[in-house]
């Protein structure tokens, strides 16, 4: 039992830079007491003591703020960082060396007792807030950005960001890791190339305006701001 708890200090250290001690991990780690109030409350669960076991785990989100429940499998070097706000439903299974942040969310998607939550292979990274739903599997060494909701398996080692999630690439390349500061935008590139297609079809209806000697007004640039006359009432 020490070793395993030595085990779980030791990956707080590997995981969060901003940890300095083994005493400030033991107070001051939310996720890591999360994590040990689920060990119990499983243990609980197995031996079908479930009363039992969904009280500690009522007791864990009360002073964690993570709700874990006891029915949930969790592998070895597990991180939570911050913790808050995190739910993790009753046939979810997380493999080993597995870090989540805040506000995440393993839910189900079905009232059959079925298995009905995500199963999250070792080593995937599943970033702030991100939304995962329905018993699907996110493959080894996957990464999930912040935010994203993610309803379809996920393959191994591949990045997934947006609502609804898409794997992301560059090129034929596949995006090795996960930075929450620098994270592909979808979207944005999007409303990138639409930008550029609009820019070349204005390009060739002008270059047709001077063929044809027409002359015409171009319309005010997005984003110049507009003034309206005094008492239109805007």
């Amino acid at each position: 039992m020490f070793q395993r708890l030595r085990e779980d200090i030791r990956t707080v250290f590997a995981k969060d830079p901003a940890a300095r001690s083994w005493l400030e991990v033991l107070l001051c780690y939310p996720g890591l007491h999360a994590i040990w109030f689920h060990r119990i409350a499983h243990w609980l669960w197995r031996h079908k003591l479930r009363l039992a076991a969904r009280f500690v785990s009522h007791c864990g989100r009360f002073f964690t703020g993570v709700e874990i429940h006891p029915g949930a499998t969790i592998g070895r070097r597990f991180f939570i960082d911050h913790g808050m706000g995190v739910v993790i439903g009753e046939t979810a299974e997380i493999g080993e060396d597995v870090l989540m942040y805040q506000g995440v969310v393993l839910g189900g998607v079905s009232t059959e007792k079925t298995k009905r939550h995500p199963t999250i292979e070792d080593g995937v990274v599943l970033g702030a807030q991100a939304v995962l739903l329905g018993a699907i599997t996110v493959g080894k060494d996957a990464r999930v950005g912040a935010g994203s909701v993610v309803v379809k398996s996920v393959p191994p080692d591949v990045t997934v960001v947006g609502v609804p999630g898409k794997i992301v690439r560059k090129g034929d390349q596949r995006v090795p890791d996960l930075q929450h500061a620098n994270l592909p935008d979808p979207i944005a590139e999007v409303l990138r190339c639409i930008r550029e297609e609009q820019g070349q079809m204005e390009d060739r209806i002008e270059q047709l305006e001077k063929m044809r000697g027409v002359e015409v007004e171009r319309p005010r640039p997005v984003g110049v701001r507009c003034d309206f006359d005094e008492g239109s009432g805007i």
